[in-house]
């Protein structure tokens, strides 16, 4: 990256289940105004907006940010599955650090219905049907059950076969979860539950049981960024910047694998990840706090590998010896996670953002951790996009 791109406000909203949420568009500019009063700076600073969502008319973000401002910048409206908020990320961050502008604002929001996620679409060929293809050769398709739920116990299950892990390990994770939430005000779900709760939900996709999937959630959230310069200037806090970024597609092995890991993106998470520890020269020994796309438990699993957090085959020592969690080696998701917080697809990575910035700030409140100096972020979309972001508090 040319040079360095500054976090200087952060912003987002409760998340809550569909029905109770307010519109797309109030909830966008809710999340805008946030990050600016954060950022100390209006909305005439901003010379560039990127807006994030997955189920909404084509000028959603123009809809949302004219709540906040008639300024008349370019406004981008973008679509990358569950990777949107990151993605919408990923273009402002690289806009200020080409020097293209000094200050960006990337905001995301979405307003699901309830129910397991379906395209609108029934008269063309989905998006996502080579990954259909692929999983069908692997392990079949059963038209009945969620179509998400398939790809990621399908990851499970091969994880599983591979290196004996227990299914139980699974719920583990959103025990985890719950906890992490619980002192989390901005998440859907905070009532603790336990292992046998977890077990004991109804089966969705062996081997994962209701609570081990991500509900649909309404929320936004946004972050603006700016140049070294523009912080100066404007006398804007400085303090948290991105040290390195990577936005990774499918290759052939998503699809010619037979392996429902890389079907669901694995290698997509090992090469970004592998280019942002490169560019920023850290490893994932020195990262002190991850949020992680826990879509389901089992995602959350395989991608402690995926990210290099943990070695092949050991990501089940590292539940069960709580390595995950507070007083282990990584805090990972003390958010709540996709599974506990909540996940409006659009939203999702601008809150992941959020609230690292808050954690290298130290501003998480009941849930900070310790010392917290490096964070990382991953985001997945399948169809595909995969970003990881590597934060450092100067």
């Amino acid at each position: 990256m040319s040079s360095k791109v500054y976090l200087a406000g952060v912003g987002m909203i409760p998340f809550s289940k569909p029905g109770a949420s307010e519109s797309y568009h109030v909830m966008g500019a809710q999340a805008a105004r946030l990050a600016l009063q954060d950022a100390g700076i209006d909305y005439r600073h901003v010379q560039q907006a990127y807006a994030s969502y997955v189920y909404g008319d084509s000028t959603c973000g123009q809809a949302a940010l004219y709540e906040v401002g008639l300024s008349g910048i370019p406004i981008v409206n973008l679509n990358n599955n569950c990777s949107s908020g990151s993605s919408a990320l990923f273009l402002a961050r690289q806009a200020v650090a080409s020097g293209a502008v000094d200050c960006a604002l990337a905001v995301g929001f979405e307003q699901m219905n309830p129910g397991a996620l379906k395209s609108p679409f029934e008269d063309r060929r989905p998006a996502v049907a080579g990954l259909v293809e692929a999983m069908e050769r692997a392990q079949g398709y059963d038209p009945s059950a969620p179509r998400a739920a398939q790809f990621f116990a399908g990851a499970g299950r091969d994880y599983m076969r591979e290196f004996g892990a227990n299914a139980e390990t699974f719920a583990h994770i959103s025990v985890k979860a719950r906890q992490h939430a619980a002192r989390n005000p901005f998440a859907v779900f905070r009532k603790p539950v336990s292992v046998e709760e977890v077990m004991a939900a109804p089966m969705i996709f062996d081997p994962l049981t209701r609570l081990q999937c991500c509900p649909p959630t309404c929320g936004a959230a946004a972050v603006v960024v700016c140049s070294q310069a523009f912080a100066k200037s404007a006398g804007l806090d400085n303090g948290v910047y991105i040290a390195a970024q990577a936005m990774t597609t499918d290759t052939p092995s998503t699809f010619e694998s037979g392996d429902m890991r890389k079907v669901v993106g694995y290698d997509m998470t090992v090469d970004a990840a592998r280019q942002v520890y490169e560019q920023a020269g850290v490893g994932p020994a020195e990262v002190d706090v991850v949020e992680l796309h826990d879509c389901f438990t089992a995602n959350e699993l395989i991608t402690y590998e995926g990210l290099g957090l943990t070695g092949a085959g050991t990501a089940e020592r590292f539940i069960l010896d709580g390595d995950n969690t507070y007083g282990g080696k990584v805090v990972t998701n003390p958010s709540g996670g996709l599974l506990s917080k909540g996940h409006p697809l659009g939203a999702t990575g601008l809150a992941q953002c959020t609230e690292l910035v808050w954690q290298l700030r130290g501003h998480a409140k009941d849930r900070q951790v310790d010392g917290a100096r490096v964070a990382l972020q991953h985001n997945l979309g399948l169809g595909g996009a995969c970003v990881v972001t590597l934060y450092q508090h100067a």
